[in-house]
């Protein structure tokens, strides 16, 4: 008599392909998903075509860059050649770490990548423009593209800005070769770019996003050299609500804030000065008046605000819930005494204590502001006898 398993195995592998992807995408385990390819080539086909998101042993975050240190795997353009061929479907695809991919691994994209939404090539050295053009021929559907510390160019981005129109997201972190031009292309193109991180562009001034889309709401540019009208051209969309400027140095000399207290930051939400030691209590006023949405505030190691600063800021600012003013030297007893009258939702105070705030300030304001959590920065000093914190 024949075993009951055999026939039923028998019409197991008599069903259609489209039966065994509706199988396939059923399987809540993860276990299970992986384990069906074992079963024999058929079904091994079907798992490949199912998969949507690929990322390599060698792939980091970009917030843990000392990662990258710690690992050997290296993609070679054979590998990803067959691992292209092999998932024809996928929607997400992560090289980032992949230091010594060349130009020529990309080369599959224009045959296998017009699914790809997201593309992650975090420090992949070797891709330069040549491999951005693969990039910009084959996903026309792109949304998040990350090219931190990549070697393009602004003729890379400009063939890129001519073909992914979908654009949402693009971190152009650390590519120290792009300059304003690049930037013009993608902001003038690319009409639905929300977030835009271009930090460490040295060559950048903020020019480039004159007219930019009102879909631009995020924009971290740290530590670049912008200007007055750069900053002025970030805000043109009117529709930026996160903007990171630590370390600005240039434009504060010459009010280069000005355009936040015309109408252009009505929507800003979380604005970071961080480190911006030049800028002054005009500029705080400024900006204190002019973005009444505010609800969190970076003025970490910004020296130059004092009183009439801080007296501005619990004066305007009626949204803002959390405020760093780590390292403010001239944050004394009646600034920290005009925010803890003012800035009514305030939950957050990031704070270092210094010489101008005495410990009968700070409890007085613990007290007062019950409802506020007090977050206090130890400082790291050295000695001759070492180090220690207070």
């Amino acid at each position: 008599m024949d075993n009951p398993s055999d026939d039923f195995s028998g019409y197991i592998m008599q069903l259609p392909d489209d039966c065994l992807l509706f199988i396939f995408q059923h399987l809540d385990c993860g276990s299970d998903r992986e384990s069906f390819g074992l079963t024999c080539r058929r079904w091994l086909q079907i798992q490949n075509l199912n998969r949507r998101s690929l990322q390599f042993q060698c792939s980091f975050t970009v917030l843990n860059f000392s990662s990258l240190s710690q690992t050997n795997t290296q993609i070679s353009t054979l590998h990803l050649y067959r691992l292209l061929n092999r998932f024809q479907n996928l929607e997400s695809l992560s090289l980032s770490g992949c230091t010594e991919l060349p130009d020529s691994g990309l080369s599959l994209l224009p045959r296998h990548g017009s699914k790809l939404r997201s593309l992650h090539l975090d420090c992949c050295f070797g891709i330069t423009d040549s491999g951005l053009s693969c990039v910009a021929s084959g996903c026309s559907l792109l949304v998040i593209l990350s090219l931190y510390r990549c070697n393009v160019t602004d003729y890379g981005l400009e063939a890129l800005s001519n073909s992914c129109l979908a654009l949402e997201d693009l971190n152009l972190s650390y590519c120290s070769r792009i300059s304003d031009y690049g930037v013009k292309a993608i902001s003038q193109n690319c009409r639905h770019l929300r977030a835009i991180r271009i930090s460490y562009c040295r060559n950048l001034t903020g020019a480039g996003f004159k007219g930019c889309s009102q879909t631009l709401t995020h924009l971290e540019a740290d530590y670049c050299r912008l200007e007055p009208n750069g900053i002025r051209s970030i805000l043109s969309g009117g529709g930026v609500e996160y903007l990171s400027v630590s370390n600005l140095t240039w434009c504060m000399r010459v009010n280069g804030l000005v355009a936040i207290s015309v109408g252009f930051a009505a929507k800003l939400r979380v604005l970071n000065f961080r480190s911006s030691r030049m800028i002054g209590n005009d500029c705080i006023m400024t900006i204190a008046k002019g973005c009444p949405s505010l609800q969190e505030w970076n003025l970490a190691i910004c020296h130059e605000v004092k009183i009439a600063g801080w007296e501005s800021i619990a004066s305007h600012c009626h949204n803002l819930k959390t405020l760093h003013v780590n390292r403010c030297r001239n944050l004394c007893d009646r600034g920290l005494q005009a925010l803890r009258t003012g800035c009514k939702r305030l939950s957050i105070l990031y704070i270092t204590r210094n010489s101008q705030i005495s410990g009968v300030a700070m409890e007085i304001f613990k007290l007062a502001r019950s409802n506020v959590e007090v977050k206090e920065e130890e400082v790291m000093c050295i000695c001759p006898h070492g180090a220690f914190r207070f």
